[in-house]
């Protein structure tokens, strides 16, 4: 052993191929939504793009769970694109009319899906927001505007949970089997500072230690300590040092799956695994006998796993 192990209990609940995974917050909640969707698990991720800060999160479920669509008037106009401070960068364009369908097609897609959703993950990055100057209002993303248009200030724990624990209540009303896996992103807010970024991660923590305790659907997945504890070497990280490389999200990947997924889940995950990969191979001489019977046997493996597995088919 050249590292300090993470002990991980397996899950008292298990993730299955008929569960439907709502993933939301950081980015490193796109990277095991990706994971997820990969494997084919029904997976939705990140409605509103990337979030970084819990009441963020908190807001955009309950834009989900409400009725409203966003108007022209949710949107204002920096350069040449018009932008929503409740979505990421990913939503805006030149046009408001192209924003507003990018933004409400996203949100009616998520509200269907949320209606039979059992599991949500939720990433929290930073317990610091940015609140518009004007009305307080906490944005998801600053789209670059001026330092003078917002105030910024850390989070407490209390508000933090308070949140949370009105949210959680409201989705439990619509599904009370539902289960949330909560994990503290990994990656260091820099910019924040090395001081404030650590207690900004403390903050995040003590606030899911006390959801955990509070509430038995909530559960903790320790991403940030095994990338912290276990990975503690900057050849796990990518090159700006601070997000997580392909061989850490990895790692961390396979240490999700031997905590939440089944043993019959873990073997037909690695099959559909090596399918995706086989159906993705692309040779250098497809025009072989060699490659036509190795398509052929992948097809067949296809066919048999949709047989025994009749839910697959739609996801291929």
């Amino acid at each position: 052993m050249f590292s300090t192990q993470v002990n991980i209990p397996h899950s008292p609940f298990e993730i299955t191929f008929s569960d439907r995974i709502l993933t939301l917050g950081s980015c490193f909640a796109e990277n095991i939504g990706n994971k997820l969707l990969d494997a084919y698990f029904l997976t939705f991720i990140n409605p509103f793009g990337v979030m970084y800060n819990p009441m963020s999160v908190c807001q955009g479920i309950r834009y989900l769970l409400g009725e409203k669509e966003f108007t022209a008037d949710d949107l204002f106009q920096s350069g040449s694109l018009w932008n929503s401070f409740a979505h990421s960068s990913a939503y805006s364009a030149t046009n408001p009319k192209e924003t507003l369908q990018k933004i409400n097609s996203r949100l009616l897609a998520a509200r269907y899906f949320l209606k039979e959703t059992n599991v949500i993950m939720i990433t929290l990055g930073t317990a610091w927001v940015f609140e518009l100057a004007d009305n307080g209002k906490i944005v998801s993303n600053c789209h670059k505007q001026p330092a003078s248009s917002f105030n910024r200030r850390r989070l407490s724990v209390d508000e933090i949970v308070s949140e949370f624990t009105n949210v959680l209540g409201l989705l439990h009303r619509q599904n009370p089997q539902m289960q949330f896996i909560f994990t503290v992103s990994p990656i260091r807010h820099w910019k924040d500072g090395a001081h404030e970024n650590t207690v900004s991660k403390s903050t995040l923590h003590l606030a899911v230690d006390i959801l955990e305790k509070q509430f038995d659907c909530v559960h903790y997945f320790p991403a940030f300590e095994l990338m912290i504890d276990e990975m503690r070497d900057y050849r796990f990280y990518a090159a700006d040092m601070l997000h997580p490389s392909d061989v850490a999200v990895d790692y961390i990947w396979q240490r999700f799956t031997d905590t939440y997924f089944s043993s019959q889940t873990q073997n037909l995950r690695k099959e559909l695994e090596q399918l995706r990969s086989d159906l993705n191979h692309r040779p250098m001489h497809p025009e072989t006998e060699e490659y036509r019977l190795f398509q052929l046997a992948v097809e067949k493996r296809k066919t048999r796993l949709i047989q025994n597995y009749p839910f697959l088919k739609e996801r291929f």
